[in-house]
């Protein structure tokens, strides 16, 4: 084997947030590939329309909670190709939709045929006020992973753009100070996590943009008391799951600790207001420094049941009285059972921020 090939195939010095943003989002990243996400992984978007018609009762409880305002925004964060922006604004009331204003934010360029009605946006608007909506965003955003040596201490693994790993230097600063704070490593040889203080700043950055409404990130997640021990960073290509290769020809991905998003995103803002505010008017509960409305992390399962899916099977009688809704019944309640089972779909994390209005899954809300 001459030099040059030994150097292609000797791990480099990138951790594994460098190389995965340029394998995902660099000019010639996954995600920039005609066929989209959905050409080589499903979610839930992709497994029944009834995900988007929840999502779109979701808008319509904010709307209310709202008071119906002039303009009405659904933000649909790593759009894809428009799937679920579309088949929102395909479910709305007239009423409503007449006011809505739909935008998809994906690097990718804008599909052809899209509704028109949808804004195809890099970011999200400055402002919004509706549904900011996040569904496998934040498994996505790049995060570098920690590994413990033998001696028991944590370092940054690097990777090659064939998958080839070395531990790197020791984590040290902020990056150390959120693994202690949220995933911390046991001194035990392989114990591995995913650092994900990026995810935190991009959450925190995207609700920033809601003036009033709500903000719900849905991915596959863990929390606190249920760290997986050897992270869980991996890849797909076409429908299937496979090693993370950082040379984008597969999705890479790790599980989302969206309770560090949560918590992210009250102590920025937190922090902001108390900086910029007389100590006396922080004290003050209806003052402008007060507490952000609390975020709160349910399971998809019971997100979607609050939202009226249910997995019910229709009764049987209406098979000899209406054979044809029979059936479409059937298959709805298949496709509901699907977007809600334990060990599955219904397992994901839904992380609900609301802005200026109650949170509209509360069993007791107005």
């Amino acid at each position: 084997m001459t030099d040059e090939a030994t150097a292609e195939k000797s791990p480099e010095g990138r951790g594994w947030r460098e190389a995965a943003q340029e394998a995902l989002y660099g000019p010639d990243g996954f995600y920039r590939r005609p066929e989209g996400p959905a050409g080589h992984f499903r979610t839930s978007v992709h497994a029944s329309p009834l995900f988007a018609q929840a999502v779109t009762r979701l808008l319509c409880r904010v709307d209310e909670a709202l008071g119906r305002p002039p303009a009405l925004d659904f933000v649909d964060m790593g759009a894809g190709r428009g799937e679920l922006v579309t088949g929102v604004l395909a479910a709305l009331p007239a009423g409503v939709a007449a006011r809505a204003r739909g935008y998809a934010v994906e690097i990718a360029g804008r599909p052809a045929g899209l509704d028109e009605r949808i804004t195809w946006l890099s970011d999200p608007p400055e402002t919004v006020t509706g549904l900011l909506f996040a569904n496998e965003w934040l498994d996505n955003v790049p995060v570098d992973v920690a590994e413990v040596d033998p001696a028991g201490v944590p370092r940054l693994v690097l990777v090659a753009a064939d998958g080839t790993e070395r531990l790197g230097e020791p984590v040290r600063g902020a990056d150390a100070d959120w693994l202690a704070r949220w995933w911390p490593l046991p001194a035990e040889e392989g114990l591995r996590a995913e650092i994900g203080r990026p995810r935190d700043l991009a959450w925190a950055t995207a609700v920033d943009r809601v003036a009033r409404g709500l903000a719900v990130a849905v991915d596959y997640a863990h929390t606190a008391d249920a760290r997986p021990p050897f992270g869980t960073l991996t890849g797909f290509r076409e429908g299937r799951e496979t090693a993370p290769v950082p040379d984008g020809s597969c999705d890479i991905t790790a599980h989302v600790a969206l309770d560090a998003c949560a918590a992210a995103h009250t102590a920025e803002r937190t922090a902001a207001r108390t900086a910029h505010t007389p100590p006396d008017a922080a004290r003050t509960p209806t003052g402008p420094a007060r507490m952000p409305p609390p975020a709160r992390l349910l399971t998809q399962r019971a997100a979607l049941r609050a939202l009226d899916l249910t997995s019910a099977r229709p009764p049987l009688a209406l098979a000899s009285t209406d054979p044809s809704a029979y059936v479409r019944a059937l298959a709805s309640a298949g496709e509901a059972a699907e977007l809600t089972a334990p060990g599955g779909l219904g397992d994901f994390g839904w992380l609900l921020q609301p802005v200026g209005i109650p949170d509209p899954l509360q069993p007791d809300r107005p």
